[in-house]
């Protein structure tokens, strides 16, 4: 009887193992989808205008926020017309920055990630570190340093906290 309750549950075993699926070849359309994808430069003009994107919805957002100084002493009509304005120079300047950044991160992460030809945090850091330095360039070799630093620190914690590498 203990052998016939063995031999029914490595039978039940088998049978609940779902089949192996054969490989699927990818199409050549997949193909070249992905061969343009991994170019840098649509990769990351698609960062860009994707960056550019939320910058502008940022800003849009943020502006929206914004209470004029004299609120008290101003008409419904320019408060809105204030607002307006506030809105459309936040947006612009939003968008402006967070194109570049995208841009940039993009752009360094894809060749770092094709002259190493690994996929990992390494590639973060670096990227992470030109683009915190190109976007506080204007501040000095200082506030470069600052910039990397803190940009590469912020770009492990967000790869970590989407656990994108093993």
């Amino acid at each position: 009887m203990a052998e016939d309750k063995g031999n029914e549950t490595a039978a039940s075993r088998e049978v609940e193992k779902a089949p192996i699926e054969p490989l699927r070849m990818p199409t050549v359309e997949e193909i070249r989808g992905q061969d343009i994808w991994n170019n840098c430069v649509v990769r990351s003009a698609a960062s860009g205008v994707m960056g550019g994107g939320l910058g502008l919805m940022m800003g849009l957002f943020l502006g929206a926020l914004d209470n004029p100084v004299m609120q008290d002493q101003m008409t419904g009509r320019q408060q809105f017309i204030y607002t307006a304005k506030q809105m459309g120079s936040r947006s612009w300047g939003s968008a402006k920055a967070f194109a570049v950044m995208g841009l940039v991160f993009s752009a360094a992460e894809c060749v770092v990630e094709k002259a190493r030809a690994k996929h990992d945090t390494t590639n973060t850091v670096v990227a992470g570190c030109v683009t915190g330095g190109v976007m506080s360039a204007k501040g000095g070799p200082k506030a470069a340093c600052v910039g990397c630093a803190g940009f590469a620190t912020f770009s492990v914690l967000i790869e970590k906290f989407l656990d994108r590498h093993d």
